[in-house]
């Protein structure tokens, strides 16, 4: 493995270079194991804790099929759905494995007793299968982690549509959080120049969501002017559709926890935040009532920061706790837009404010590919910036997942694979320079896993 790191350290290695180097047997990677799903069964969501769970073992190198390619991966990051997979809800992604490998031969490679997760990696294509032509040995490339068989029409007008669509490194296995990656060649995209690894890795699948969720026009259709409320918004998915939002015209209302996330928000350019721990908003009375006063006042408060006006969109993901209010301070004629429930998934509204005010609301799952690359190609001209807050050692994804899992963290939180340490990979230097007070917005005191 020392060779392939240097070969792509270095920043010198050809395609025949990376071509011609060995490949492992095995190598290391985050997993979980199939005999381990029970572990927290009867506890409660919050005390189930991934720093139990999660693994980092030796496996053995995957052959590389028609359409795929081996990445080595430089650096991944942390999703909600590695915490998911972690905790084993709402259901162990065995089960996921399980159904794929009865696909076809090359899919039973994936249902083994142990899963490599992760959904995000920035990092250099090794091998690539036969069939594929748009890649080579030593591309540098991030992952979009839809992956998709296109044998049925239902997905050729949009692959989210796709009855055998699947989330790489969540239903099926080789993802991310590992030192080689298996993907299909339709989920590698170009690697911004001017970022580092750990900051390439942190954008892929939470600016892809958000991208569609408001952007395209299988989501909210922003435009310009429009005022757009924002759950959670200096968090990994909330951070990227503030600056979305920003970029597009529209303006953020930022929803936050804390005074810290709140200056990240104005930071960002947001004028229009809410710190929901300090005003004291309680949409819930107790567990089975919700309290419609407690919406009036959120949305009072909305109508003071945007001059009067509701909000014409909301990006909703916590679901459960906030979807009544959500659904009641949204505009006449404007639109929900779902696509997670971090906080429980079964939902309750006023469906009145819905039906009589001609609301909308949309379910957005992730993204399809040509979304994910007009959200990278953002990413790429430094229109929108990566939200990496913290960096951990792969050995360190338990700890990592149990800070999302915890709501410790914001924006993102990366993890190093074959990186040396922090800071590596950049090619655009200048660049770099020109964006670099936005690229640090989000960052925290480095951990350590700086090169030396």
């Amino acid at each position: 493995m020392q060779g392939i790191v240097s070969a792509i350290v270095s920043g010198n290695a050809t395609e025949q270079d990376i071509g011609a180097l060995p490949l492992p047997e095995t190598f290391r990677a985050v997993t979980l194991r199939r005999d381990e799903t029970e572990m927290f069964a009867g506890l409660p969501t919050q005390e189930k804790d991934p720093r139990k769970s999660v693994h980092v073992d030796e496996v053995p190198l995957p052959e590389v099929g028609p359409g795929e390619a081996l990445v080595a991966v430089m650096a991944a990051s942390v999703n909600y759905n590695t915490v998911w997979s972690a905790i084993f809800e709402p259901v162990p992604t065995f089960g996921f494995l399980e159904r794929y490998g009865r696909l076809n031969a090359s899919a039973r490679r994936h249902d083994l007793p142990y899963h490599v997760i992760g959904s995000d990696l920035a990092g250099v294509v090794l091998r690539t299968g036969p069939g594929v032509n748009a890649w080579r040995p030593g591309d540098e490339v991030v992952a979009h982690c839809l992956s998709v068989e296109l044998e049925s029409s239902d997905g050729h007008d949009d692959t989210m549509l796709d009855p055998e669509q699947r989330i790489w490194g969540y239903e099926t296995n080789f993802g991310g959080l590992a030192e080689i990656a298996l993907v299909k060649s339709n989920q590698l995209m170009p690697k911004a120049r001017h970022l580092t690894w750990e900051e390439a890795a942190a954008p892929g699948l939470v600016n892809s969501t958000a991208y569609r969720q408001l952007v395209s026009r299988n989501g909210a259709c922003m435009k310009q002017g429009d005022n757009v409320l924002i759950w959670g918004a200096s968090g990994g998915l909330g951070g990227y559709a503030t600056q979305l939002a920003l970029a597009g015209g529209a303006n953020p209302v930022c929803v936050v926890s804390s005074e810290r996330k709140a200056a990240v928000c104005r930071a960002m350019g947001a004028e229009a935040v809410i710190d929901r721990a300090a005003d004291g908003y309680a949409f819930w009375k107790d567990e089975h009532t919700q309290d419609p006063a407690e919406w009036k006042r959120f949305g009072a408060r909305i109508r003071e920061l945007t001059g009067g006006e509701d909000v014409d969109i909301v990006l909703e993901h916590p679901g459960r706790e906030t979807f009544g209010a959500s659904v009641y301070v949204t505009r006449k004629g404007g639109t929900v837009v779902t696509c997670a429930s971090t906080s429980g998934y079964m939902h309750s509204y006023d469906n009145r404010y819905l039906w009589m005010s001609l609301k909308r609301i949309i379910g957005s799952h992730f993204a399809n590919y040509r979304e994910a690359w007009e959200a990278n190609r953002l990413v790429a001209k430094g229109r929108i910036h990566p939200t990496l807050s913290k960096v951990y050692a792969l050995e360190e994804t338990g700890q990592a997942a149990y800070d999302v899992h915890r709501n410790l963290h914001q924006g993102k939180v990366g993890v190093l694979a074959l990186a040396p340490g922090e800071g590596l990979g950049v090619r655009d230097p200048e660049t770099r320079a020109r964006h670099l007070d936005a690229i640090n917005r989000f960052r925290e005191p480095p951990t350590g896993h700086r090169p030396a």
